[in-house]
């Protein structure tokens, strides 16, 4: 088993251009596919799960061979979320184990409520959903208590550098698979230039021009590439610890949010007992977390993805049946003949039944 693993890691490797873009394509194709035969958005939610699976393992591998390889020089730093997460995946291997738990748990969310409602009733497709809800909030709190620190999404490093930039040779060619051959000789310079050690003079149109008194002060030039606070932290200081049972109440409160919504939405979708509950609990979360420091980006980065969250509650609940559903279709069938927003249409009506059908279409 080893042996197959390690061979589809050189595979991997050799031709990481190819995979990088099939993945590419075929995640463009899971958009389009609901709604085109039946069991349209079962087979693109199949698809996109195991995407989402491999490309997970697939940074994981390359970003070994990167490390790995003494050749690689990324072209950029990494980002405050790749030091910060990454960090935490080498300091604890609880982390790392449960970050990529709650991450494939998200990945499959959304089949396992499909499998379940062409298999069981009504009420025990909710008490999967359930459990599936337990087992996220079990694994965030997991996480506060390892940390000790608000969580950042995604919880794992993700692949920031070209698959293309990856020096490919057989001594890297997979962490896992020792080197078949050793590396290739440099070539030796061929007889007929061994002697040419006098350059030729450079032609006048081929002169640089004399350096003139730039009007730009260094200091312009030089501040955009100046290190920052963050640039020279420790990866896991990135972000504070928590403070005073404030900030902790305001993180368990968050990390619950979700099966509170899913218990009380289970009883019945209609009425706004579960919508104004989970929207209370996320005002809750908001007023009592901390204010992140100025140099604190990665923080303030992640409440600011928190913020914008909220207009995912326009597509749950009685928001969704009594105000944005109607408007949506309405537009849907003004634009259902005009050039072009066609399309637009026809995708707005393959997916309306979809938010009405599954729960993880727009959970929280």
């Amino acid at each position: 088993m080893s042996s197959v693993l390690a061979q589809y890691e050189s595979f991997l490797v050799a031709h990481v251009s190819t995979i990088s873009s099939l993945e590419s394509t075929l995640r463009s194709i899971t958009w389009i596919l609901p709604g085109r035969f039946k069991d349209a958005e079962l087979a693109s939610e199949a698809l996109s799960a195991i995407l989402n699976a491999m490309s997970m393992y697939h940074d994981t591998l390359l970003a070994k061979v990167a490390r790995s390889d003494p050749k690689y020089k990324p072209l950029l730093p990494s980002s405050a979320h790749t030091r910060y997460t990454r960090a935490w995946c080498e300091k604890d291997a609880r982390y790392k184990w449960a970050g990529r738990a709650l991450e494939l748990l998200k990945f499959m969310e959304l089949l396992i409520e499909m499998g379940l409602r062409r298999k069981v009733s009504r009420q025990t497709r909710w008490k999967g959903v359930i459990v599936l809800e337990v087992m996220k909030a079990l694994l965030r709190l997991v996480l506060l208590r390892i940390t000790r620190r608000p969580l950042i999404s995604p919880l794992i490093p993700q692949r920031e550098f070209d698959p293309e930039n990856i020096p490919v040779g057989s001594d890297t060619s997979s962490p896992t698979l020792a080197a078949s051959s050793p590396p290739s000789s440099i070539p030796s310079t061929p007889e007929h230039l061994k002697n040419n050690h006098v350059a030729l003079p450079l032609h006048p149109l081929l002169t640089p021009p004399p350096p003139t008194q730039s009007a730009t002060p260094v200091e312009d030039f030089l501040l955009p590439k100046a290190l920052t606070t963050a640039s020279v932290k420790a990866p896991t200081s990135l972000v504070r610890p928590l403070s005073g049972p404030k900030e902790w109440i305001s993180e368990v409160t968050y990390a619950l949010r979700p099966l509170v919504y899913a218990i009380l939405l289970s009883s019945g979708r209609k009425g706004n007992k579960a919508l104004m509950t989970a929207l209370a609990l996320e005002f809750l979360a908001l007023n009592l977390r901390r204010v992140p420091t100025p140099s604190s980006a990665l923080e303030r980065s992640e409440y600011a993805r928190r913020d914008r969250d909220i207009i995912w509650y326009l597509l749950r609940g009685s928001l969704w049946e009594t105000w944005t559903r109607p408007r949506l279709e309405g537009l849907a069938d003004k634009t259902a003949h005009a050039p072009f927003l066609g399309i637009f249409s026809a995708f707005v009506k393959d997916w309306i039944p979809l938010i009405d059908e599954y729960y993880y279409y727009t959970a929280p």
